[in-house]
């Protein structure tokens, strides 16, 4: 090839990797969001588990990850992979192709098994990845799960030997940290979620945001403003109209007392903490996508928290008027 050709094609070359970055860019508006795990507890196999990456760009990362391989067996099911391209010489299953290559990195709110669970249990046959979480919270995977004695240690810090598959990256309350191989930034926010901290986890991507809440209960029953704080750092998202939708927990129903609670909301503390939001930013939310997490399945013959939580929040979502979605495993969603 001339010297002439040769520059040439190097050119077009990077011409086309700008415009596929351009058009990367351009296409990134909002959230694409597939259900891995849905509920709170007792039904393993359904367990809380986000995968969530910018519309036109699918480079994903997990909140929480009670459920992960199963999960992807059934978004895959479902269609909800039906857009993962696999390569021609590709030996993988199409949800084995998402987790080796799909999912960049955990995002992890805390240490309780029903958000951790999948990720366990995956780490076998896992791809290397981060795990991005609060202090508190690599200290407990590192030292009580992954120690090589409940569990091998895949991660690169706790009890030797080390086998390195996973990177604990500690996230600072409040700062701002882009997550490697994503088009994501993620702030954490601290959670009481009874004796145990947890996270909530603000995702951005270019101008837009979403919140994804781990297990939290109300700043009124747990005594404290850790909610308060968020809905105050959120605020100028929402007046903005660039907060496109939340993940929240609603784990029991309005029967249940306040010191039961154990660290959870109810429909009741969900809509009086929506409101402070609301009340936080003099913004209505009407419309609002508010996808109701953590929903507890229950052993009495009596009981359908499944058909009650959503009652009890309907009741009470008429002057609000946020969007409700309980969620199902599998189903995939975009907000824009």
């Amino acid at each position: 090839m001339s010297p002439c050709r040769r520059l040439l094609s190097c050119l077009m070359l990077v011409a086309g990797l700008v415009s596929g970055a351009s058009s990367r860019q351009a296409l990134a508006a909002g959230f694409d969001i597939t259900v891995l795990g849905a509920r709170g507890g007792l039904e393993d196999g359904n367990l809380s588990a986000y995968m969530i990456h910018p519309i036109g760009d699918p480079r994903a990362i997990l909140c929480d990850a009670g459920t992960v391989l199963h999960g992807l067996q059934v978004a895959d099911q479902r269609g909800a992979l039906d857009d993962t391209r696999l390569p021609a010489d590709a030996t993988e299953t199409r949800p084995g192709f998402v987790l080796h290559h799909g999912i960049a990195a955990y995002l992890i709110s805390h240490a309780h098994l029903d958000h951790v669970a999948g990720l366990v249990l995956v780490s076998p046959d896992d791809s290397a990845k981060s795990i991005y979480a609060l202090p508190s919270v690599t200290t407990v995977l590192s030292r009580d799960l992954f120690n090589g004695a409940v569990w091998p240690n895949n991660g690169d810090i706790g009890p030797p030997p080390r086998l390195g598959l996973y990177h604990y990256q500690d996230l600072a309350a409040g700062q701002p940290v882009t997550l490697a191989h994503t088009g994501l930034r993620v702030t954490a926010f601290p959670l009481s979620h009874g004796s145990v901290e947890s996270t909530a986890f603000l995702l951005q991507s270019g101008t837009d945001a979403m919140l994804y809440f781990g297990d939290t209960g109300a700043d009124a029953v747990e005594h404290g403003t850790r909610l308060q704080a968020i809905w105050q750092a959120v605020a100028p998202l929402v007046r903005a109209h660039r907060l496109r939708g939340i993940v929240i927990e609603c784990s029991y129903d309005d029967t249940r007392p306040d010191s039961q609670l154990w660290g959870h909301l109810s429909p009741r503390w969900l809509l009086r903490e929506l409101t402070a939001l609301q009340d936080t930013a003099h913004t209505p939310l009407r419309g609002m996508p508010v996808l109701v997490a953590h929903i507890k399945p229950s052993l009495r013959r009596d009981a359908d928290p499944l058909s009650v939580i959503p009652a009890e929040l309907r009741e009470g979502n008429r002057d609000l008027g946020v969007n409700f979605i309980v969620p199902e495993q599998g189903m995939r969603l975009q907000w824009r």
